[in-house]
């Protein structure tokens, strides 16, 4: 089928998609949707999911097409630019983990945003020391260097095999002619309505029916977006960081005094890491490594887990929580200490990561009742922080895996969006310490190495992950959800490796929460008021909440991907071929 008709195909389908749930029994090219998108997908060729439905069958169409993960990836990324402007994004960043079937290694590739070289230290500080949220979050000073669009294409030539052009076709086409309004993304910008009223160019894209969004089932056009999406897709990242888009930012960031020069354009660069690397009860994990603390401490909470019979305990049984809780204050309390930019200072991640360090660890919990936060002090490794960031995960037959979580940390970021272009901005300068020992907007407490300096790159809690078994892909997952990403992500791989579950019951299980500051565990309401009732008898001061994260996940067992979208967040989709 030529290129043409297989664009047109995609955007129709997808548009039929969204309009109907008669859509749910429409036949794709070789199989047919899951009735309930939540339900896991199975296939032998390939798996996508997200928590986009057209995001999905954008990858799923270059996967069909013959193309490999990275570029079933990328062509989501902008995708979801369009599709799920709350996190989706071309004006953020982001992290991708990358597994090569043809040689068996895996790359982290880092496009987390930079602090402009205007930055300063104090510059969220009012006249009497205290940080000024208005200023770190709402207004054009929160924007960081954004590295999307250097990161996916960054990915796409390195490890991919279709032009760029092709991996943008459908994004432009998505917002040119536009997509159906879903009930999501309308409540999303209803609810972001009030910050978005600084930018006119938000208004004009997302509030032109007299200041109201479009309402569920009408189609939502983006000119301007479509403008730069056509621009990167011709002249690649240049567009974007010394070109026509690059222009049009800088000109914005004048009129109004931000900081973002062209110089801080010019010289961004994603960059290519080594993961980080850990095992546990006999399987390899890779995960990101600093700047994000995701990585570090996920393999920290495993180390420290793997010295207990977690499957005899039982999943959610009040000494299994327990013991998940103090883990996870002992690493938390560790990253607001260790944790920053390796460009600016040491990060002593191979001593937080070794299993001797996990072990003393393991030996402060006390087994009996819980150990109050203040007595809880960053350890001494060394011997003698948006529910509206989105991931998703790709697999393909050819053993080619990527894990890709990306953000503007608030839903649409600070608000503001760089008239002409359509693109949103970040508000990534608050995951800065903005002063050492004050949380920031996910109650997260950061350190020295973690303050702001210009051309840093700030302390991130995105975890895109991936599990080896025999040296083989058997699992990869991430999940947005701010300072709750890391223990989301550890809760679905405990409940596949130790508690035997699908990948469906292990995405869907409810989980737990603590971050060490502040002293409160939070647990989902579907844990049951019984388990949160023990945990108070242990003196676990404890909140029941809402969704904890929600975790996009594939898993190959038996030749076979299965692939389950978290339902914590309606309008996800799972889908092989």
């Amino acid at each position: 089928m030529p290129a043409d008709s297989i664009l047109k195909y995609i955007f129709a389908f997808c548009l039929v998609l969204s309009l109907s749930a008669a859509a749910t029994s429409a036949r794709a090219e070789s199989g047919s949707l899951s009735r309930d998108p939540t339900e896991p997908a199975s296939s032998r060729n390939g798996m996508v999911v997200s928590e986009d439905k057209i995001a999905t069958l954008v990858g799923l169409s270059v996967l069909k097409e013959g193309g490999n993960a990275v570029d079933a990836a990328v062509a989501m990324g902008f995708a979801l630019a369009v599709t799920y402007p709350r996190a989706g994004n071309l004006g953020g960043g982001g992290f991708m983990l990358v597994h090569l079937g043809g040689t068996g290694k895996t790359v982290a590739i880092d496009y987390r945003e930079k602090a402009p070289l205007k930055a300063t230290r104090r510059m969220f500080l009012d006249e009497n020391g205290n940080v000024d949220i208005e200023r770190s979050r709402h207004s054009v000073y929160s924007c960081g260097v954004p590295g999307t669009v250097a990161g996916l294409s960054l990915a796409l030539e390195k490890y991919g095999t279709i032009p760029l052009g092709r991996a943008v076709a459908t994004a432009i086409k998505l917002a040119e002619e536009g997509f159906a309004v879903s009930a999501e993304l309308r409540k999303s910008l209803l609810e972001a309505k009030e910050r978005m009223k600084k930018s006119s160019e938000s208004m004009d894209v997302f509030f032109k029916n007299n200041g109201e969004p479009p309402r569920k089932g009408k189609i939502l056009r983006q000119k301007n977006l479509a403008w730069s999406l056509k621009e990167i897709g011709r002249n690649g990242p240049l567009a974007f960081y010394r070109g026509a888009i690059a222009k049009k930012i800088t000109a914005y960031m004048e009129k109004t005094g931000g900081l973002i020069t062209k110089r801080d354009l010019a010289s961004y660069q994603a960059v290519i890491r080594e993961p980080v690397t850990g095992s546990y009860r006999g399987y390899k994990i890779l995960s990101m490594p600093p700047p994000s603390s995701g990585g570090v401490h996920l393999i920290e909470m495993l180390n420290i887990l793997e010295n207990y019979p977690l499957s005899q305990y039982g999943h959610n049984s009040t000494r299994y929580a327990h013991v998940l809780s103090e883990t996870m204050k002992l690493a938390y309390a560790d990253r607001s200490e260790h944790l920053g930019d390796p460009d600016f200072s040491p990060v002593p991640t191979e001593q937080l990561i070794s299993k001797q360090y996990a072990k003393r660890l393991a030996n402060r919990i006390n087994p009996a009742k819980a150990t109050p936060s203040k007595y809880i002090k960053p350890g001494s490794p060394i011997p003698g922080q948006g529910t509206n960031t989105t991931h998703f995960t790709v697999a393909d037959r050819f053993g080619n895996v990527v894990s890709n979580t990306y953000t503007l940390n608030f839903s649409y970021g600070s608000g503001l969006a760089v008239p002409g272009t359509g693109i949103l901005l970040n508000n990534e300068m608050d995951d800065f310490s903005a002063k050492p020992g004050t949380p920031n907007a996910y109650g997260l407490i950061g350190g020295e190495k973690n303050s702001i300096a210009p051309g840093k790159r700030m302390l991130s809690s995105m975890t895109p992950t991936i599990v080896l078994k025999d040296e083989e892909p058997f699992l990869a997952t991430g999940s947005p959800g701010g300072s709750r990403i890391i223990t989301s992500v550890l809760q679905v791989i405990l409940n596949v490796i130790d508690h035997k579950m699908s990948i469906r019951e292990a995405v869907a299980a409810p989980r737990i929460h603590h971050q060490w500051l502040p002293d409160t565990l939070y647990v989902e309401k579907e844990a049951g008021e019984g388990l949160a009732a023990a945990l108070r008898k242990k003196g676990y001061e404890v909140k029941r909440t809402g969704p904890i994260g929600s975790t996009q996940s594939v898993t190959r067992v038996n030749g076979f991907f299965h692939g389950a979208a978290d339902s914590r967040h309606p309008g996800g989709l799972a889908q092989g071929y």
